[in-house]
This record gives structure tokens, sequence and C-alpha cells, in this order.
């Protein structure tokens, strides 16, 4: 049967293909331009052979009220990938997992000569320390960090980026950063798109409309503003934060 769920272009028991892949997770619910604009980004600046889009099957960070169902999100994601270097997949789903750290486990061994990079958003990294295993996420591959208007500062004050302060690598080292022993990370500097899953949702008949904390405001109609055609380069700031302890989706 063709669907959405049984023509993933990701092996579920993996392979010993020699390739380096980063790996961009989240609901996509629903996928959007800015999703591949970061896959993009990071395949080109982190020299990738692909970036796959892994589709949670229920993020418990997230509420499911709302959320589209799987096969449909998978569909979505496949809309903005090219399913050449840009992949998406509900793996997860197949392997029985719904946390990033028990996905990790299993695709490294899996999948034993590929260099595997984790891409993600400076929202996400700022919410990385409420993950369930989230030092040991860190131990088990490097991180690349994108700009993402209204995150930015907080995501380089925050407590993740104070615990691997010592493991920092400068943006112009994102070309090695797959070779890298974890932990290691670098935040990239790069455009920023300004495109939301949540604020599409808030467009769709009889939505209602819920500003997130840090979300930015969408451009009016005609509005000459562009937030996503702005190079982020800020440097580290001065991190005060505890590491908290949580649960990570």
């Amino acid at each position: 049967m063709n669907t959405p769920l049984a023509c993933d272009p990701v092996p579920r028991f993996g392979d010993r293909r020699r390739s380096r892949v980063g790996l961009l997770g989240g609901s996509f619910n629903p996928a959007h331009a800015g999703h591949r604009h970061v896959a993009e980004v990071a395949r080109r600046r982190l020299r990738l052979d692909q970036v796959w889009l892994l589709v949670s099957p229920g993020n418990p960070l997230k509420p499911q009220r709302g959320m589209a169902k799987l096969a449909l999100r998978v569909a979505s994601a496949r809309s903005v990938a090219d399913g050449r270097r840009v992949v998406a997949s509900a793996i997860e789903a197949r392997l029985g997992t719904r946390f990033t750290i028990d996905t990790l486990r299993l695709l490294r061994r899996r999948f034993p000569r590929v260099d595997f990079v984790w891409i993600a958003g400076a929202d996400i990294f700022e919410q990385l320390p409420r993950w369930r295993g989230w030092r040991e996420i860190a131990r088990h591959v490097p991180l690349a960090v994108l700009p993402r208007p209204g995150y930015n500062y907080r995501a380089l004050a925050g407590c993740a980026a104070a615990v691997m302060r010592h493991a920092r690598r400068p943006a112009r080292a994102s070309a090695i950063l797959v070779r890298c022993m974890p932990p290691a990370w670098v935040f990239l500097t790069a455009p920023q798109h300004a495109a939301s899953a949540s604020e599409i949702r808030a467009t769709l008949p009889g939505a209602t409309r819920v500003r997130l904390p840090g979300a930015t405001r969408a451009p009016r109609p005609g509005a000459t503003h562009t937030p996503h055609t702005n190079a982020i380069r800020a440097p580290l700031p001065t991190a005060t934060h505890t590491p908290s302890q949580g649960a990570e989706p």
C-alpha cells in the first residue's frame, strides 16, 4: 500500500554505507519553507550528504490538541523535501521511539558508518535542558544551531550554552563539525526565516490565534520588513543559569 508511512526513504534496519547526515526533528505540523531553509543551509554549511526530516510521532513537550495525524505531517514534510538530499522520514514511529535520546541510540547502532549531526533552531536549543537525557544527546552527536527570530539571545545565554561553553566551535569550523568528537556545537551565522508552523495554523479556518512567548509577528501585507534576510552574528553572552533537569521530547 503506497501510503506516506509505507514508502519511507530511511531503511528501518539501517545499512553500512559511509555518509554524513543531518537530523532535523520536529512535529512538522505543518512543514513549511522555514524547515526547507534550515535543512538547506545546514546541508551546505556542514557539507552533508543528506538531511533527514524526522517527523515525530508525538512530542511530549507539545499538546496533542491541534496535532495532525502522523501520515498528514509526513506528507507535509515530504512536500518541502526534495526526496534526494533532503528526505522526510517517520522512522521514529517505525522504531517505536518518542524521545530523541532513544532515537539516536538506535540510529547510531543501525547506521554504524554514518556521521550524524543534530540540527536545531535557536528555539529548540533554548529548551534543550527540558529534554530527557539532553546531556547524553550532546555526548552522542555534534549540534548545529541555527538562528530563529526572537530566540537567539536567550539560546546563547541559556543553560545548554552555559553547560557546553567549552564545546562551542566557531562558525567557520562548521564544515568539519560532523567529524568532531562530541560534545561539540556551533551557532551558525545564517539568514533567518520567519515562517512558523504556529502562525500558519493560526490562519486556518476556525483557528484561535495564540501568541507564543518569543514568537515574531508575521509581517503585514505590503510591509517592507523582512526579518529572514538579516544575518545573526551574536557573541556568546555571559550566562548565569543553573542547569535544570527535566523531560525532553
